[in-house]
């Protein structure tokens, strides 16, 4: 290679540190020499200088003698390069660790930068970093993530990844694979069979702006398998019900159906995956736009194919939440609550207070107040009017403060508001209120006995599941500073005791139906026993709650039997008492036909009830007794012969 290429590579400086390593190594560099011309032909060629062909054919034979000692010159300078590099390296891995705990405060740093320099130009607002819009404060409030879907996420937070391992790895079978998980409602498991084609789609019904309107469809054979369920129940034999779990697997109405079988016979583990199950076949039937966490998609609660995923998801939520999943029972409330927050049919507002509280969420329950009371007027119901307050003062005594005037005057309304609620809350929490508020007229049994029946069942409803939130030793005296003024507030005729006085008098005066549904499912006691007497004596349908009354159906049960109204009611009556009675069978053509009348039916029910009784006499036969003396009995038989 020529001295020139040398220069444009290295520069002069190589070549001056090349020439002086010549000049005082010469003995090794003929040794070197040797070794590599004997080497150089069985040995690819290591020099990047070598792929430089264009000079060397110009080169004759003494500059390529040149070239061979100053290739070997520098081959050494690399080595020593890369090893310095090497080095380098290796100190670079060492202080990596260091270098990643400040790459988070390198880039928010940069960011604020590019933030400023933005503002200085004049289009910060604008250009609105990604970072800004993700905080929890601009997120809809209905806004469900995936991970919070999932207990077993909460569970490894409360008691570690390797407990909820070993667990699952313990109720796993045997040489069976593990599989996939498959969806966010719940996880399938190695005993769930295959779950193929259920018949059970999802269909795009409209699409109002950027909500959704979805509805679910019944294949013709997944309709055949609803109408044996159908009787199956009115056979009120529940291992009918089993059957159609045996050879339909993922039939949603017979899983929900056994779960409350099992449930009452307090096999919970096994009511609890039934009701997996069925939100597992929810979930694959689901349409490619549905979504679970933009909060657009609508399913219509008039539709009876709809309800049974209402039903499914209520009963999962508070299956989690008994197993100490409040932050998964209140995701679930969310999902719920988004498919139609209008209407609201499962009253999701009456208890995703209580998980909030549990879940220790409290900024989330602030803002759903804050947002939703100018239309939904959440302060006129007890759990909001009274849990929101204790959000509030569990907030501020997390962040070690001590103002609590906010949370002091929205509890102090509550109390004016709702004050038949005190003396039953504190004595579910097994705490003795002072002797003056019990002998006040404002917290006494005149207030209790004055409450409508509804306010008893909302009120019912928050005692029964939101006591133990009150519990806690400085809640207590927390309450307590708040009732003594509310009875300096009573006393000295605040005007807003008489404001709230009359409104309830006016309001609370009946049921809503979704109320009622949510009290039955929930089965709380104090709530159950405050539920009126038509509401109690009814028939409940398990799999089918108290559905509306304007419900819709896409298709209808075929009748098998006929009506009793149909036919005349003696007719039917006295048909009824033929020996080859059958109710099925259609009655005669010429009965209620035009031209014969009342009376003609009636003669032709006697006649027919006359033939029915000659019927009757003819096959009478009575028994003979037993005769002792046989001599006596034939002397008779031929005196009686002699007469004939």
């Amino acid at each position: 290679m020529s001295s020139r290429a040398l220069r444009k590579l290295h520069g002069n400086q190589d070549l001056e540190v090349l020439e002086n390593g010549k000049n005082t190594d010469d003995e090794e560099e003929d040794v070197d020499n040797e070794k590599r011309s004997s080497n150089k032909k069985n040995r690819k060629p290591q020099n990047p200088f070598l792929l430089l062909g264009e000079e060397e054919d110009e080169d004759d034979n003494e500059e390529n003698v040149e070239e061979n000692t100053l290739q070997v010159e520098v081959i050494k300078p690399e080595t020593s390069v890369n090893k310095k590099k090497k080095k380098k390296k290796k100190k670079k891995k060492k202080s990596a660790e260091k270098d990643v705990d400040n790459e988070d405060d390198e880039i928010e740093a940069s960011i604020k930068e590019v933030n400023r320099i933005l503002e200085n130009s004049g289009h910060g607002a604008e250009c609105i970093t990604k970072a800004d819009t993700v905080s929890d404060s601009n997120k809809a409030i209905l806004t469900v993530e995936h991970k919070n879907l999932n207990p077993d996420n909460e569970l490894k937070r409360i008691f570690g990844s390797r407990v909820i391992q070993a667990e699952s790895s313990r109720r796993r079978q045997r040489n069976m694979p593990l599989r996939r998980r498959a969806s966010w409602l719940a996880t399938p498991k190695d005993t769930w069979p295959h779950i193929g084609k259920t018949g059970l789609t999802m269909s795009i019904k409209e699409t109002q702006g950027n909500v959704n309107y979805f509805v679910y469809e019944h294949n013709h054979q997944y309709q055949q398998v609803q109408f044996k369920f159908y009787d199956a129940v009115e056979s009120l034999n529940p291992q009918n019900i089993m059957d159609i779990v045996r050879s339909h697997p993922y039939h949603v109405d017979s899983l929900i159906q056994m779960s409350e079988v099992f449930r009452m016979n307090e096999d919970m583990q096994t009511a609890a995956d039934l009701i997996e199950r069925a939100l597992f076949s929810f979930e694959m039937s689901f349409h490619s736009l549905f979504s679970l966490t933009t909060g657009n998609s609508r399913l219509d609660f008039k539709q009876a194919e709809n309800r049974p995923f209402y039903l499914a998801l209520f009963k999962h939520l508070v299956n989690v939440g008994q197993r100490g999943c409040y932050r998964t029972a209140l995701e679930f409330c969310k999902l719920l609550l988004s498919l139609d927050p209008d209407n609201d049919p499962m009253c999701v507002l009456l208890m995703i207070d209580f998980y909030a509280l549990r879940a220790a969420e409290y900024s989330f329950l602030i803002r759903l107040y804050q947002e939703w009371e100018d239309h939904r007027n959440l302060s006129q119901l007890p759990n909001f009017a009274f849990s929101v307050p204790l959000a509030m003062f569990l907030q501020e005594e997390s962040q070690n403060s001590t103002d609590t005037s906010e949370a002091d005057e929205k509890l102090q309304e509550a109390l004016i508001m709702f004050p038949g609620l005190l003396m039953p809350l504190l004595d579910k929490c097994s705490v003795n209120p002072d002797s003056a508020v019990c002998s006040h007229a404002f917290f006494g049994d005149k207030t209790q006995y004055s409450q409508t029946a509804a306010l008893k069942q909302l009120m019912g409803l928050y005692i029964g599941r939101c006591h133990a939130c009150w519990k806690q030793p400085e809640v207590v005296q927390w309450l307590e500073r708040n009732v003594k003024e509310v009875l300096r507030r009573v006393e000295g005729e605040d005007p807003l005791v008489v404001e709230c006085s009359k409104k309830r008098q006016v309001r609370y005066q009946g049921t809503p139906r979704n109320i009622l549904r949510h009290i039955l499912i929930s089965e709380i006691k104090d709530a159950i026993t405050a539920l009126p007497q038509d509401v109690a004596n009814t028939t409940v349908l398990s799999y089918d709650p108290l559905p509306p009354l304007d419900s819709v159906s896409a298709y209808q049960r075929p009748d098998r039997q006929r009506r009793p109204q149909e036919g005349n009611t003696l007719a039917l009556f006295l048909r009824s008492l033929l020996p080859n009675f059958n109710p099925n069978e259609p009655p005669p053509e010429n009965e209620g036909a035009e031209g014969g009348g009342e009376g003609t039916n009636l003669r032709q029910g006697v006649n027919v009830l006359m033939e029915a009784m000659r019927d009757l006499l003819a096959n009478i036969r009575p028994v003979n007794p037993p005769v002792e003396n046989q001599g006596e009995g034939e002397e008779e038989e031929r005196e009686e012969g002699e007469w004939d």
